[in-house]
């Protein structure tokens, strides 16, 4: 671990993060995965806005470093970072950083010993009181003391010598700290675990498929098959603190693409589901892909807002499905309100069922011979994050109308892991979309000319709307979907950008790669 000097006060590390603060987060700070437990990523900050965004300059460049001084080991921060007491916090796998929100300078690098796992990424911390909490790629829960990086305990979330992947960004909620799980590859039951975060202690544990003598046992064959079915929980869900219900979406069934083995609607994989987190107990769920064959994990953020719909005023959840369906939900009883496409090239669904759930055409399950489905297995959205502006009513998402051909290839009776592969057969573009919750329909689009069209999004009071196409970081007019800026970075945007405000001054802040890049607008002399 490394501590460099700094000239900011511990006092502003010793205030910490209660959870009575997370339910009401101060508008100049950024202090959970999505800002605040809605899933919104929307801030009510409008310093920087629609009319003196185009001043928008850069304030401070960082890169940062894994493996001591000089050493780059070829990070990427795909962490949303914190911001709390005027101080960021965000990782990269085996590492996490503190660095001051002024000007970017590292205040201390914690590094986690080598390790056998899995370094696909890490999505960030949560925080509670002066403790961070974070997942290692070998599958345990760290936690550090925030002030000065130091760990505090470790506890194991799950054995990595199954597969398991930890990159889940924890959510505090009340005194529960709340983690997911990912990896798919060798039929892995899936789960969220809850942990004390004085000690580390388990909680609760909910098991992401049923067992014996439970409900919906019957959306599969047999137990083996459920407690074998995977549907891991790799992003960080939303909190309701109302009704006191956490909503996550959960991943895709195992044997991927061979589903000879497990015939029903495989609940609760591919699903949106609302859990108590005090008692780890299910309160209601939703599939967007029932009996999936290609992949799609329901994961993308369930965004809660409130809202009308057809006259009566509801509390309601969207997500943007990588199944290429956008689903508006009641979040209190689960019920579909509406389902909808969201891109034109959607050809696997017969129609939707009496419960708002896509109809799979059999015709478009993988085969020895291929057969090409829209979206591919990446598809029409995935993990970065969608955001929602409750001034103007739209849900903005990153997409592309992207193809694959899916194959099977474990055609045994009782097939493992993988069980088939996609190969990508192009798309028809890429486009990023504002949508009308009431209906799904696409208000306004921005099609690119190239670039990866699945993106992160950040709206704000300051009627804009921030987002990146290839290298460049841009910033959008909410309601009309008209560029007003752009910067080009040295690296394509890695993680949802924040914003906050320091000292009187707000910043929109992005990673890119190895480097945090913060902006600010230049304001008339007074």
């Amino acid at each position: 671990m490394r501590f460099l000097p700094f000239f900011i006060t511990l006092a502003s590390f010793a205030q910490g993060l209660t959870p009575a603060a997370l339910l009401k987060p101060t508008p100049d700070s950024w202090p959970t995965f999505n800002g605040d437990y809605s899933g919104r990523r929307f801030s009510p900050l409008a310093q920087i806005n629609a009319s003196n965004v185009h001043t928008l300059s850069l304030a401070w460049a960082t890169r940062f470093t894994a493996g001591g001084a000089g050493g780059r080991g070829g990070l990427s921060i795909k962490s949303t970072p914190l911001l709390v007491n005027g101080i960021l916090y965000f990782t990269s796998p085996n590492n996490v950083w503190a660095a001051d929100a002024r000007t970017g300078r590292e205040l201390w690098h914690y590094q986690y010993p080598p390790n056998t796992g899995s370094t696909i990424g890490n999505r960030g911390v949560g925080m509670y009181g002066n403790w961070l909490y974070f997942e290692t790629p070998d599958s345990n829960l760290v936690s550090l003391d925030a002030s000065t990086g130091k760990q505090r305990w470790k506890v194991s979330i799950a054995d990595p010598k199954l597969d398991y992947t930890s990159t889940v960004a924890p959510v505090v909620v009340g005194n529960h700290i709340i983690v997911g799980i990912g990896g798919d590859h060798l039929d892995n039951p899936g789960f969220l675990q809850s942990r004390d975060p004085e000690t580390g202690a388990l909680q609760w544990k909910w098991w992401t498929t049923p067992r014996k003598g439970e409900p919906n046992m019957d959306t599969w064959p047999d137990e083996y098959s459920s407690a074998h079915g995977t549907g891991q929980a790799w992003i960080p869900g939303t909190y309701d603190p109302e009704l006191n219900l956490y909503i996550v979406g959960t991943g895709n069934p195992n044997p991927v693409m061979a589903e000879k083995s497990r015939k029903g609607d495989n609940l609760y994989t591919c699903s949106i589901v609302a859990i108590n987190p005090d008692t780890g107990k299910l309160a209601w769920y939703f599939q967007p892909s029932p009996h999936d064959v290609h992949d799609w994990d329901a994961v993308e953020t369930p965004i809660l807002f409130d809202g009308v719909i057809d006259g009566k005023p509801r509390k309601l959840v969207a997500q943007a499905s990588r199944n290429g369906y956008f689903f508006v939900l009641d979040r209190v009883t689960g019920k579909n309100l509406v389902t909808k496409p969201f891109i034109e090239t959607v050809n696997w669904a017969k129609g939707i069922d009496a419960k708002g759930q896509p109809i799979a055409d059999p015709k478009k399950f993988p085969t020895t011979d291929g057969v090409l489905v829209s979206p591919s297995s990446n598809g029409a959205t995935n993990w970065p994050a969608p955001s929602f502006d409750p001034e103007t009513g739209l849900f903005y998402v990153g997409t592309s109308r992207s193809y694959s051909m899916f194959y099977l290839t474990d055609t045994d009776d009782h097939p493992e892991g993988w069980g088939g592969l996609d190969s990508g057969a192009g798309n028809d573009g890429n486009a990023l979309l504002a949508i009308d919750y009431k209906t799904g329909n696409t208000v306004w689009r921005h099609d690119w000319p190239s670039g990866n069209g699945v993106v992160h999004n950040l709206s704000t009071a300051g009627k804009l709307l921030f987002t990146s196409n290839g290298n460049n970081f841009i910033a959008f007019h909410a309601a009309t979907g008209k560029i007003l800026w752009h910067a080009s970075l040295m690296a394509a945007p890695s993680a949802g950008s924040i914003t906050y405000m320091v000292d009187g001054k707000q910043y929109v802040l992005v990673a890119a790669s190895d480097s945090l890049y913060a902006f600010t607008v230049n304001q008339p002399a007074k």
